[in-house]
């Protein structure tokens, strides 16, 4: 992937091809995204502004067809590159897309544009057992097509949050490799949130609460949830340990809900105990 990295970095028509064309695939806006975040972190925002335009045009046409996701990514990524090249903070970029993702979810821009009452049709038609426990939840006053949006718009929030993430990491692993080798791994490995930082992911969650908007309680806990998977990596990286912990820590992570709860406290410790630097100096 690095030689196409920089096939793509060597001019501007290359970066708008490879951007325009991946986002008019399906499933592949993803790499039109890294291709947008890779220019905006190298030459900034003014410079990538063909190219975002190029990435954004085909997933306008998508959005049009009923499909938010890919420009929505786009536009995610670049923002957060953007960030990330003017602060030179993971922190600040994670918790700027995260405001920027609730504030999709609550207007709504990830709900099918016929809203949600034609898919509980289909789905109550589909099988007697949901219609049964739909009818269940109106009977006791709840609003069940209220319900599913809050579930479709959180649910594809959340996932266009977390690969907007990946794109960006890989971005950012693209930049590193073509013109500071080792500078991602250094810069990740040392990621973590300040108190205040944290503070104010906390006042989100209590503030989505209080005033009912779920986006919040839902997607202010990434940034942490980063935190701490760069903890875990910077912890290997530290002792030496091989790859394949990685792997494990991974296969753990995606597939048990235990281990999201284990990083995100390891990373809500890490914020006032500081577990890398101890260990530097230990060693």
């Amino acid at each position: 992937m690095l030689a196409l990295a920089r096939w793509i970095m060597r001019g501007t028509p290359q970066a708008i091809a490879a951007a325009a064309l991946t986002a008019l695939v399906p499933w592949l806006f993803w790499f039109s995204a890294a291709v947008a975040g890779l220019v905006t972190l190298r030459r900034g925002m003014t410079t990538a502004a063909p190219v975002l335009l190029a990435a954004a045009l085909p997933a306008g046409w998508w959005w049009m067809q009923g499909d938010s996701v890919p420009l929505a990514s786009i536009l995610l990524v670049t923002l957060m590159a953007t960030v990330l090249r003017s602060r030179m903070r993971w922190s600040e970029a994670l918790i700027v897309g995260s405001v920027v993702c609730m504030a999709l979810v609550q207007l709504g821009i990830f709900v099918p544009a016929g809203g949600t009452a034609p898919l509980l049709a289909e789905l109550r038609q589909s099988s007697s057992e949901v219609a049964s426990m739909l009818d269940q939840l109106s009977a006791q006053g709840v609003d069940t097509e209220l319900m599913a949006t809050l579930v479709i718009g959180g649910a594809t929030g959340l996932v266009v949050l977390l690969a907007g993430i990946a794109c960006l990491a890989l971005a950012r692993s693209w930049q590193a490799g073509l013109y500071n080798p080792g500078g991602f791994r250094e810069e990740f490995h040392a990621l973590k949130l300040s108190r205040k930082q944290l503070l104010l992911l906390v006042g989100l969650m209590a503030l989505g609460m209080v005033l009912a908007v779920p986006a919040a309680s839902l997607l202010a806990w990434v940034p942490l949830l980063v935190a701490g998977v760069a903890l875990v990596h910077g912890f290997i990286g530290l002792k030496g340990m091989s790859g394949f912990w990685l792997v494990g820590f991974y296969a753990l992570l995606l597939t048990t809900w235990p281990t999201i709860l284990i990083v995100l406290l390891l990373a809500l410790v890490d914020t006032f105990a500081d577990f890398r630097g101890r260990l530097t100096r230990s060693d």
